[in-house]
């Protein structure tokens, strides 16, 4: 009985200093140092406009209206806390996902870029394909009010290369590229 309560308090003992080394102090250090060496990051990448956080330039988010850059379809409508694909498999399913995305977007299934009419395994992507980004180009001009050749200029000076040079494909940043459009078309005081 002796050594079954000294194993069990030395237990006691290890689980509690665990506890505080790993369950506090190392998550205390962890967020201290991402405080010191990527405040931005570790708050989040929050985006603003006119002092106000309007999203995240880590997680994609919807845009309604011809007057707005469309994102990568989600199969969680953007929700963060559901994030996921919709794990569709080739097959009727997909078919019919694929073709209700084309007409709602107005684009031929055939010639569309597949991120227009596919969901991403995150459901949260925040960037879009270049040719997805052009393929809007003319609905979002007509919307505003304003001339393809503007509004493909701001497709284009939106567009991200490659990581490093050789990662990853160009990319167009749905959330920048709309508030870029937002400052170009906002009233201005005056």
């Amino acid at each position: 009985m002796n050594t079954v309560l000294k194993q069990s308090v030395a237990g006691l003992r290890a689980m509690l200093v665990l506890t505080v080394l790993l369950g506090l102090l190392y998550p205390a250090v962890v967020w201290g140092v991402g405080q010191v060496v990527a405040r931005d990051q570790s708050a989040g990448s929050l985006v603003s406009l006119g002092g106000r956080v309007v999203g995240s330039s880590l997680l994609g988010q919807q845009w309604r209206g011809d007057e707005w850059f469309h994102g990568r379809p989600s199969a969680s409508d953007y929700a963060g806390d559901t994030s996921g694909g919709t794990n569709l498999g080739a097959g009727p399913e997909l078919d019919t996902a694929v073709a209700e995305r084309a007409r709602a977007a107005g684009l031929e299934p055939r010639t569309a870029p597949a991120d227009a009419l596919t969901a991403s395994g995150s459901g949260l992507d925040p960037h879009v394909s270049p040719a997805y980004a052009a393929a809007q180009v003319e609905r979002v001009a007509a919307a505003r009010g304003l001339d393809v050749s503007r509004v493909r200029s701001l497709v284009t000076a939106h567009t991200q290369g490659r990581e490093a040079g050789f990662l990853g494909q160009p990319r167009v940043d749905v959330l920048e590229l709309n508030l870029a459009l937002a400052r170009l078309t906002a009233p201005s005081a005056g």
